[in-house]
């Protein structure tokens, strides 16, 4: 076992390392109810908390997309899952690793997501293609430059592809 992991209670790991974080956001409207799929074309405002200067976000309004990173606030940490399992539950994909899957249920309880920026008001970043709920804690967010983006063809398996294929569909389809 690693040194800096040891075994807690209901026999999951938990590490004895941690960092702090501030929250320097919250999510405004948008998506409700933690669903999985149909998170197109919802807007939402990522707002920005008032102890930070609206210098912070000079010149963010000519790039196209941001760089989100939130929290799973509206989990548990009860629902960290430190082993193989199928996506969704799902036998017909296969049992992957914890830091394969795209939810709450990797230790950091973090995500990132890419929304086109719509326009800034005051604090307000007016996005849409965010896939944070509304309430959502943001830790981090950053104008996205093309040349930070992967590099070289991205390979995936199949399942992905299976699995989200109603991922983005327009919510007004749910």
């Amino acid at each position: 076992m690693l040194p800096a992991l040891l075994e807690a209670e209901k026999g999951k790991l938990v590490s004895t390392q941690s960092i702090e974080v501030p929250v320097i956001a919250t999510v405004v409207g948008g998506h409700t109810g933690r669903l999985d799929d149909f998170k197109g074309g919802v807007e939402s405002i990522i707002r920005l908390r008032p102890d930070y200067p609206l210098e912070t976000l000079q010149g963010i309004e000519e790039f196209s997309h941001l760089q989100v990173t939130w929290f799973f606030n509206f989990g548990s940490p009860d629902d960290v899952a430190l082993h193989a399992r199928s996506p969704r539950d799902n036998p017909a994909w296969p049992a992957t690793g914890t830091f394969v899957h795209h939810n709450h249920r990797r230790p950091a309880r973090l995500a990132t997501s890419f929304p086109r920026l719509l326009r800034v008001d005051g604090r307000d970043l007016h996005v849409t293609d965010l896939d944070a709920d509304d309430g959502t804690l943001v830790v981090d967010l950053v104008a996205v430059f093309e040349e930070m983006l992967p590099r070289g063809p991205v390979t995936q398996p199949s399942w992905p592809s299976e699995m989200l294929k109603d991922y983005w569909r327009d919510a007004s389809e749910r």
